[in-house]
C-alpha cells in the first residue's frame, strides 16, 4: 500500500504507540481488500455501531481504554446505535434481571468510555443518524467510516456519501486516524451496477418485502433500481426517504447490500443514469407473486406457529417523524374500525431520542399513548437477544428484525390489523 509520508511517520511511532497501532490495523485491513492506498475522512461525524455496554465484550472496553488512556481519541464528534434497555418497554422480573445483571450491566460504564472517545451528545443514540433530528447527515461525496448497515446502504445510496460495510470497532479506527483503506464502494467501479432489478408490481411493493428479495437475490453486489418512479416519484422528500430507509435496511440485512441506485431518484441515478451499470449486469425482474413467495418463504421459528402475539415492534430502523405520524393516525382509524379503544397486543414503536423529543412536542404523542402504543428509543433487536424475551412470540414489520431474531415477520397492513383487531 502506498502511504505518505505523514502515515509513514505515524505507521512508525511519530504520534505514540497506540496511534501507530490504530494505523496499522487500517492498513492490514486495506490490504486484505486490495486497497493501494489510505483517503482522509471527510464527514463532520462519525457513526459507531457499538452502543451497548453487553458484558461480553470485556475486550472492546479495554480496547477503549487503552485508547482513552492515550489519547487515541475520535477526530470527529460521533452517534452510535441505539441504547439495549429502557424501563418503559414490556419485561417481567427474570427478563430485567438478564438485562441489567448478565447482560448489559456495563452500559453506563461504557457510555462513559464513549462521552471520552467523542460522543456528540446524550441524545446521539440511533441506528438512523442520518434524520434531521439527529444532526448526523453527511453531505454527497463525504468519504465516511462507518459500521451500522442500514445507515451505511442510507448514506451511500440516497445521500451520495461514500462508505463500505465496516465493522465495528473499524469505524472508531478510521475516525481516530482520520483515514480510511480506498476501496469497495469508495471507489468509481466499486459503486457500479452489475445488477439490473426490473420492478413489475401491480400495486406499489412494501419496502420490507422489495428490500428483502433484492438483497437475497443480489446479495453484497450494487443493483440499479428500475420502475419504482410511480410510486416514489422522482424527488426525495419525506415519504420517499422513509421508504428507502426501510427498503434499504432490508438489502442489507437481508443481503449484504452498501449501495443501491433507484433510476430517477437517488443521486448518482440521477446524475449519471444508466451509464452506472456495469457491462454483464445480471437482471431480475420482480412482481408482485415474486414477492409473495419471498414472504411465504420466511421460516417460522415460533415453539408453538399459532401462539398468540405477546408483543409487536414497529421501527427496525428507527422510525421517522413522519411516519410516527403516518402510523398514529393508522392505529387510531384501525381501532375506531374495530371498536376498541386501545391496542390489543403490546406494542412498541421505536425512534430516535431526538424524534422522540420533537414528536413528543406535538398533538400526535398524546393520540399515540392514549391507543396504548408505547414509544421508545431502544434497539428492538438488543431487546430480542434477551433468551427469555427470544422465547417470547413477536410481531414485526421489519425485516431486519426478523433476519436476526426469532421475531415474526408481517406486513404493515399485517401488523395493523393484528394490533387493533387482537387474535393470531
Amino acid at each position: 500500500m502506498f502511504l505518505t509520508d505523514e502515515q509513514k511517520a505515524i505507521l512508525n511511532g511519530s504520534k505514540g504507540e497506540t496511534m501507530a497501532k490504530v494505523l496499522k490495523t487500517l492498513v492490514m485491513y486495506g490490504e486484505t481488500f486490495g486497497a493501494e492506498k489510505l483517503v482522509p475522512v471527510t464527514s463532520e461525524y462519525n457513526h459507531l455501531v457499538t452502543s451497548f455496554g453487553l458484558k461480553m465484550m470485556g475486550p472492546v472496553f479495554e480496547l477503549m481504554q487503552k485508547l482513552i488512556d492515550a489519547g487515541a481519541i475520535s477526530q470527529q464528534k460521533f452517534s452510535v446505535d441505539p441504547r439495549p434497555l429502557d424501563k418503559n418497554v414490556p419485561a417481567n422480573f427474570l427478563q430485567n434481571l438478564i438485562f441489567n445483571k448478565f447482560m448489559y450491566s456495563r452500559q453506563d460504564a461504557y457510555e462513559e468510555q464513549l462521552k471520552k472517545l467523542g460522543l456528540m451528545d446524550e441524545d446521539a443514540f440511533s441506528c438512523a443518524c442520518y434524520l434531521d433530528q439527529m444532526g448526523n447527515k453527511p453531505k454527497m461525496g463525504d468519504v465516511l467510516s462507518w459500521a451500522e448497515s442500514s445507515a451505511v446502504v442510507y448514506a451511500n445510496s440516497v445521500l451520495g456519501a461514500r462508505c463500505n460495510r465496516n465493522s465495528g470497532i473499524m469505524d472508531i479506527m478510521g475516525s481516530i486516524a482520520g483515514y480510511v483503506p480506498f476501496f469497495g464502494l469508495l471507489t468509481d467501479e466499486g459503486r457500479k451496477a452489475t445488477w439490473v432489478v426490473k420492478v413489475e408490481c401491480k400495486k406499489k411493493p412494501e419496502a420490507q418485502l422489495l428490500g428483502s428479495a433484492i438483497g437475497m437475490k443480489v446479495m453484497e453486489d450494487v443493483p440499479y433500481i428500475m420502475g419504482m418512479e410511480k410510486w416514489l416519484g422522482t424527488e426525495l422528500d419525506d415519504a420517499a426517504c422513509a421508504y428507502l430507509k426501510d427498503f434499504g435496511a432490508a438489502t442489507a440485512s437481508n443481503g449484504a447490500v452498501g449501495l443501491y441506485h433507484i433510476a430517477n431518484l437517488t443521486p448518482e441515478a440521477k446524475a449519471q443514469g444508466e451509464s452506472l451499470i456495469a457491462e454483464g449486469a445480471k437482471v431480475y425482474v420482480i412482481d408482485d407473486k415474486e414477492l409473495e413467495r419471498v414472504k411465504n418463504e420466511y421460516p417460522v421459528i415460533w415453539k408453538d406457529k399459532d401462539a398468540k402475539p405477546k408483543l409487536c415492534f414497529v421501527g427496525c430502523p428507527h422510525m421517522s417523524m413522519q411516519q410516527l405520524i403516518d402510523w398514529t393516525v393508522n392505529v387510531e382509524n384501525g381501532l375506531k374500525a374495530s371498536g376498541k379503544s386501545k391496542v390489543q397486543i403490546p406494542t412498541v414503536f421505536t425512534t430516535a431520542p431526538a424524534v422522540k423529543k420533537e414528536f413528543e412536542k406535538t398533538e400526535y404523542a398524546a393520540r399515540l399513548a392514549a391507543t396504548g402504543v408505547i414509544l421508545s428509543y431502544i434497539c428492538p433487536l438488543m431487546y430480542m437477544n434477551n433468551p427469555l424475551a427470544g422465547k417470547m412470540p413477536v410481531i414485526t414489520c421489519s425485516n431486519k428484525l426478523r433476519t436476526y431474531t426469532t421475531a415474526r415477520f408481517y406486513t404493515e397492513t399485517e401488523i395493523l390489523e393484528k394490533i387493533t383487531k387482537g387474535g393470531n
